[in-house]
């Protein structure tokens, strides 16, 4: 289990390291790339997923209970 967690972990900052990568490339920089996707893109699918989730809650609400 260690060893598939120290993998992940790897992957996620080989990652970072591509989308930070040097200015030149991309024209992002690695704080600017954590930026990215802890302030915008983390919280904008957490809100995504709750709106998903309460209109799922709310047509099932409607439907009438049958037996």
């Amino acid at each position: 289990m260690v060893d598939f967690v120290t993998w992940i972990f790897g992957i996620c900052v080989y990652i970072l390291q591509v989308i930070g990568g040097s200015p030149g490339e991309f024209g992002f920089g690695y704080y600017l790339a954590n930026i990215v996707i802890f302030v915008v893109i983390q919280p904008g699918l957490i809100l995504l997923f709750f709106i998903l989730w309460r209109l799922e809650k709310r047509k099932h609400a409607s439907k009438p209970s049958g037996s």
